[in-house]
């Protein structure tokens, strides 16, 4: 039987994940959900309608032959994981299922005041959505427990690639710098996020949960300047942190400070980053342009 994988929720990590996967191996075959008709995923995604407020139609006929699964849909607020609150029923019953793979964020760990945090540092989230990416864990982790379902937990940091993130905001002239000393963010480019999950499924290891980010926590000013450096740009006029509008998201980004650690993804799964910190990742995005 060929590997399947179904991906809940075709975004922008998801998609990225199946093509490194089809780079790697023509063999496999895909599929997984978008939220309404007019989404057009690749045309060698099979797509499946599911909008996490009812259940999707066939959900048996499906899954049924799926090997590897893929949850990359946010849970909801006062709902929960839409994925288990409507199809917990059938993944506890797939006999092939080798691996699942969920994608939560370091948002979980909450405000540690610009101190590390590891793969094995107590959760303590500060925000709802924090609180709620954490409760999907813990139900993830309940079907483990009780189903013997291969899950794997992935807790990224803020996403960046092609098409996605500070460099095309800039260009579009949506980026401000904003000025907050001793503020960090931690990273990971796209492609580092689909070798971290080919990885794994290489090497399952089910109840694991890694940090997925690069080498370089820094502040969001600093990655702004080198990106207007490598563009031949001059500097973004700098706007100090109590004088910047912001957005609910950005408020949340900004009041959460915090490095953490990718010890784990690199000495249990072998992981070289191919963008150990931004400045690999901007350069090369800057030259693809």
């Amino acid at each position: 039987m060929p590997n399947k994988l179904f991906c809940f929720g075709l975004g922008y990590s998801a998609n990225h994940f199946i093509n490194h996967l089809r780079d790697q191996d023509t063999g496999w075959q895909f599929a997984g959900t978008k939220r309404a008709a007019a989404e057009y995923p690749e045309a060698h995604i099979t797509s499946h309608i599911f909008d996490g407020n009812r259940p999707m139609t066939h959900a048996v006929e499906k899954l049924s032959d799926v090997s590897h699964m893929l949850i990359s849909i946010a849970p909801q607020e006062n709902t929960g994981d839409p994925v288990l609150r409507h199809h917990a029923a059938e993944i506890s019953k797939l006999k092939n299922l080798k691996w699942l793979g969920l994608l939560s964020t370091t948002g979980i760990y909450g405000d540690r005041g610009g101190d590390w945090v590891g793969d094995d540092s107590p959760p303590a989230p500060a925000s709802a959505k924090g609180r709620q990416r954490l409760a999907a864990e813990q139900s993830w982790l309940q079907m483990l427990h009780d189903h013997q379902i291969p899950v794997h937990i992935f807790r990224l940091g803020s996403i960046y690639g092609p098409d996605k993130g500070p460099l095309p905001n800039l260009l579009a002239g949506r980026v401000k710098k904003i000025i907050k000393p001793g503020q960090y963010f931690s990273r990971i480019h796209v492609a580092d996020i689909a070798q971290v999950l080919s990885a794994s499924m290489n090497a399952p290891n089910p109840g694991r949960t890694y940090n997925v980010v690069d080498d370089m926590p820094a502040e969001s000013s600093e990655v702004i300047d080198y990106i207007c450096d490598l563009l031949g740009r001059p500097p973004l006029p700098p706007l100090d942190y109590a004088e910047a509008e912001m957005s609910p998201m950005m408020k949340i980004f900004y009041s959460e400070n915090k490095r953490v650690r990718n010890d784990r993804l690199k000495q249990e799964l072998g992981i070289t980053l191919q963008y150990p910190t931004y400045k690999q990742g901007f350069s090369a995005l800057t030259r693809d342009l």
